[in-house]
C-alpha cells in the first residue's frame, strides 16, 4: 500500500501531455530523481519533491499531502522525519474542495466507516481506509464524475482500500471472524461451553458471509453487520434498488442453505 498517491499522480502526468524533460524544467529536480519518483523505485521521496510534481500537474495539495504522509508511515518513516519533510514546504493557500465531493464525503462517512470496521475492527486502520478513500476520490474527482455513476466509483474505491488492509482466510476471502467475537450474542449463553459453541457457530457464519461475490458480500455486511436500512444500501453501494434487492435475496438464500436456522426475510 506504499505510495497510494502515486497512481493518481502517474495518471495525471500521462494525461497532461508533458514529457519527463518538461517535468524536469518545471519542477527543478533531476530526471533521475523524478523518474524514480514516478516509477516508485528507490528511497521514499520527500514531500518537497513530491509537492513540486503535484503543483506542476495542478493536483490538489491537501489530500495528496495526507496520502503522502500515510504512505510514508507505512514505509516505516518515523514521525519526526515526516513532520520535518512537511515543514520543508510552505502550506500555501487552501485547496478548493469540490462541493459535490464534500457532500458525498459528509453523507457517506458513517456507512463507509461502519463497513471498514467490519473488516478492520474499530480503530485507526478503519478510519485511515475511509480517509484515504475520500482523499483519492478528491484527487481523481474529474475521473470519478466522468464515470457512469460517481457513487459506484467511490464505493469500489472504498472496497479496494479496505480489502487491501483486511486479513485473509486460507481460501483467500476476507477474514470477518473478528466480528464474531465483537457481537454480544454468544456471551448471552448461560455457561462457558455453550458460549464457546456459539462463538464457533458465529465464526463459521461470518466465514460464510465473507465468501460470496464482492457485491453480495458488501450488501450482506452493510445490512446485517452494520445494521443499515435496506432502502439506504443502494445509494451507498451505487447500485439500483432492483439490483441491490436481487443480490441481497441471493446472499440470504445462500446463507440459508449453509445455516438452515437462518430464516431469510423479504
Amino acid at each position: 500500500m506504499h505510495r497510494t498517491w502515486l497512481g493518481p499522480v502517474r495518471s495525471r502526468f500521462a494525461a497532461s501531455g508533458l514529457t519527463l524533460d518538461d517535468l524536469v524544467g518545471r519542477s527543478g529536480y533531476s530526471k533521475t530523481r523524478l523518474s524514480e519518483l514516478l516509477r516508485g523505485k528507490g528511497y521514499y521521496p520527500g514531500w518537497e519533491m513530491t509537492y513540486s510534481v503535484v503543483r506542476v500537474l495542478n493536483l490538489p495539495v491537501a489530500p495528496l499531502r495526507r496520502l503522502w504522509q500515510m504512505a510514508a508511515a507505512e514505509a516505516d518513516k518515523d514521525a519526526t522525519w515526516i513532520k520535518n519533510r512537511i515543514l520543508d514546504v510552505p502550506s500555501g493557500d487552501p485547496d478548493d474542495q469540490p462541493v459535490a465531493h464534500a457532500g458525498l464525503a459528509q453523507a457517506m462517512r458513517r456507512p463507509y466507516t461502519a463497513y471498514a470496521q467490519s473488516f478492520l475492527q474499530a480503530g485507526p486502520r478503519a478510519v485511515q481506509a475511509v480517509t484515504e478513500t475520500f482523499d483519492i476520490l478528491w484527487v481523481t474527482w474529474d475521473e470519478a464524475t466522468a464515470s457512469p455513476h460517481t457513487p459506484r466509483y467511490a464505493w469500489e474505491l472504498l472496497r479496494a482500500r479496505v480489502l487491501a488492509r483486511a486479513a485473509r482466510r486460507p481460501g483467500g476471502y476476507p477474514n470477518l471472524r473478528a466480528a464474531a467475537f465483537c457481537t454480544t450474542a454468544p456471551y448471552e449463553a448461560p455457561d462457558l461451553v455453550e458460549q464457546l459453541a456459539q462463538v464457533d457457530t458465529f465464526a463459521r457464519f461470518f466465514d460464510a458471509i465473507a465468501r460470496p461475490p464482492a457485491d453480495q458480500r458488501d450488501i450482506t455486511v452493510l445490512r446485517y453487520l452494520c445494521g443499515i436500512d435496506a432502502d439506504t444500501v443502494p445509494s451507498i453501494v451505487g447500485l439500483s434498488p432492483a439490483v441491490t434487492h436481487t443480490l441481497d435475496h441471493h446472499a440470504r438464500w445462500a446463507l440459508k442453505e449453509l445455516f438452515p436456522d437462518t430464516e431469510p426475510q423479504e
